[in-house]
């Protein structure tokens, strides 16, 4: 394979792998620290008269982790080309791994839902009671250096906020921006997904390139991409320009659903193509991640990798939310999960829901 052929394959893994929140990098992980662990030492001639003992052989890493897990990925809304701009948390998604480690439930939290966001000392943040998508956006802020926001810190307000209203505990999570994330498609050749709703696109013409500005603040001019009702393949900035659409029937609960659609369709494209089974990439992969990622987690990420080795991708369950806005008068607040929605997050702390789930056979989205 030529090196830059080998280098959009690495990139497109890493990416791939984020985007699935430590669980596609456990699949990728675990399965090549298993293929190494199935292979036979070297011989080393006769067998000695007077065999010493061997020593124990060492724990596989994460061989300790059993659960729960609660990993959190959140894609953010960057946008380079302002200086100092603030990371948004555009899309929040938490992977929940019960005790057994055998299944996995992933669910979206609405990017305009109405939290409690604690004070934040490092930030200079005060708390509030506002829309979680800005706990990334004042987290970032660091006194002493504006316009240079941290996105690490950004992390770490938004997870003490959705470990706060979720009730879990948060073990590690990755945020991902979107830089690059079509090449990181198409290098795989694309996805496949049945796309569920006629989607009109507010970014993007036909031929992909961006629509113009239009006057006033917001608004778009040109021709634009039509995605219809579906099983259709989609290039990089396709796939993209999909997942990433709220303007449509349903607002921003489509747009979770849809981005939970592309993480299946991901999960099995990186699985049927086989990428897990070329062990020198292992390293490459955590390395590759580069500024597309920043991984936050207490344990190493081949630990959860190895712990997550064998859940199979059909047992992760997506799981949509229900929720309505709130405001005051025809004035926007933001969004409230429904009572169905708050007794799923109940009920998954208590390990009851797939029983819940049973009872509520429409929270389960449609892959």
């Amino acid at each position: 394979m030529l090196g830059g052929d080998r280098r959009r394959l690495t990139l497109a893994l890493a990416g791939l792998a984020t985007l699935a929140v430590v669980a596609v990098i456990g699949v990728v992980v675990a399965r090549t620290v298993s293929d190494d662990r199935r292979t036979p030492a070297a011989a080393t001639g006769s067998p000695s008269a007077s065999p010493s003992a061997s020593p124990s052989p060492s724990p596989p890493p994460g061989a300790d982790i059993t659960g729960p897990l609660n990993l959190l990925l959140v894609g953010v809304d960057t946008r380079v080309s302002v200086p100092g701009w603030e990371p948004h948390a555009d899309a929040v998604l938490v992977l929940h791994v019960p005790a057994g480690l055998s299944q996995a439930y992933l669910f979206s939290l609405p990017r305009d839902l109405v939290v409690d966001i604690p004070a934040y000392k490092a930030a200079g943040y005060r708390g509030g009671r506002t829309k979680l998508t800005h706990a990334m956006s004042y987290g970032s802020r660091v006194p002493d250096r504006p316009k240079r926001p941290d996105p690490a810190q950004g992390y770490e307000l938004l997870r003490r906020t959705v470990s706060d209203y979720t009730g879990l505990r948060i073990d590690a999570g990755a945020v991902l921006t979107f830089g690059g994330f079509d090449e990181l498609v198409d290098s795989l050749g694309g996805v496949d997904i049945r796309i569920d709703q006629r989607v009109v696109s507010r970014h993007r013409q036909p031929d992909g390139k961006h629509r113009e500005p239009g006057p006033g603040v917001g608004g778009y001019v040109g021709p634009q991409m039509v995605y219809e009702p579906g099983d259709r393949h989609l290039n990089g900035w396709q796939a993209l320009d999909y997942a990433r659409q709220r303007y449509l029937p349903g607002g921003d609960y489509a747009r979770q659903r849809h981005h939970q659609q592309l993480i299946q369709a991901l999960i099995g494209k990186i699985l049927d193509q086989d990428l897990a089974r070329q062990p020198e990439r292992v390293e490459q992969v955590v390395a590759a991640l580069g500024d597309a990622l920043l991984y936050v987690g207490g344990r190493r990420i081949v630990d959860f990798a190895y712990a997550l080795g064998t859940l199979p991708p059909k047992s992760v369950t997506l799981v949509g939310l229900p929720g309505a806005s709130v405001g005051r008068g025809n004035a926007y607040r933001g969004e409230e999960l429904t009572s169905v929605g708050r007794r799923f997050l109940t009920e998954l702390r208590a390990g009851k829901a797939e029983a819940f789930l049973a009872e509520h056979p429409k929270l389960k989205v449609k892959s």
